[in-house]
C-alpha cells in the first residue's frame, strides 16, 4: 500500500484491511552528565512573567549529595545541579572543595524558593543555611539568578 493511501484511509478512519502506524508517545528518557554520571533532567524557574529553563543534574543519593559539583571546573549557563530533599528537612550547604562559585538556591514544601545564596564563595567552609523546611536545593553558576531576575517566592519545578 502506498503511503499517501495509508494517510488518506487513516484520516478517514477507513480501518479495515489497513495497516495501522502506532502513535504511541514516550516520556523522554533523562540523559547522563558525561563528567558526574548523574541523571539530567529539566527545571524551571518562574520568575515573574519569565520561565528559566535549565538542565539539571539530579544528586538523589547522600553519597551524591555529599560529592555535589566539588571540583567541577566548568558548568554551563543553563546548567545546575538539584539535590532532592526527601522528606523535607532544614539544610545547609557549604562550599568545601568546590571550585566555581554558585548560587545556592533552597526550594521550599511548595515549590517556592525560600531562600538563595547568592554568589557562595569557592572553598569556603561556612555553612549556609536554607532558613525552613526545603523541599530540595538547586545550585546554580554565582550570580545566575540575579542575572535572570530569579528571587525568592519564585516557583521551581523538576
Amino acid at each position: 500500500m502506498r503511503w499517501s493511501t495509508l494517510i488518506a484511509a487513516m484520516l478517514l478512519g477507513i480501518t479495515a484491511g489497513v495497516p495501522t502506524v502506532s502513535a504511541e508517545v514516550h516520556a523522554p528518557t533523562a540523559s547522563v552528565h558525561p563528567v558526574s554520571g548523574l541523571p539530567v533532567i529539566p527545571l524551571s524557574i518562574t520568575a515573574g512573567r519569565k520561565v528559566h529553563k535549565f538542565r539539571v543534574e539530579v544528586a538523589a543519593t547522600s553519597e551524591q549529595q555529599a560529592q555535589g559539583l566539588m571540583f567541577r571546573t566548568a558548568m554551563g549557563a543553563d546548567e545546575g545541579m538539584i539535590f532532592p530533599m526527601r522528606p523535607a528537612r532544614p539544610a545547609s550547604f557549604w562550599m568545601h572543595n568546590t571550585v566555581l562559585p554558585l548560587d545556592i538556591i533552597y526550594v521550599g514544601t511548595n515549590g517556592r524558593i525560600i531562600t538563595i545564596a547568592a554568589n557562595a564563595v569557592p572553598y569556603d567552609d561556612t555553612p549556609l543555611s536554607s532558613g525552613g523546611y526545603t523541599s530540595g536545593v538547586l545550585e546554580l553558576n554565582g550570580g545566575r539568578a540575579a542575572q535572570l531576575g530569579i528571587k525568592v517566592g519564585d516557583k521551581v519545578v523538576w
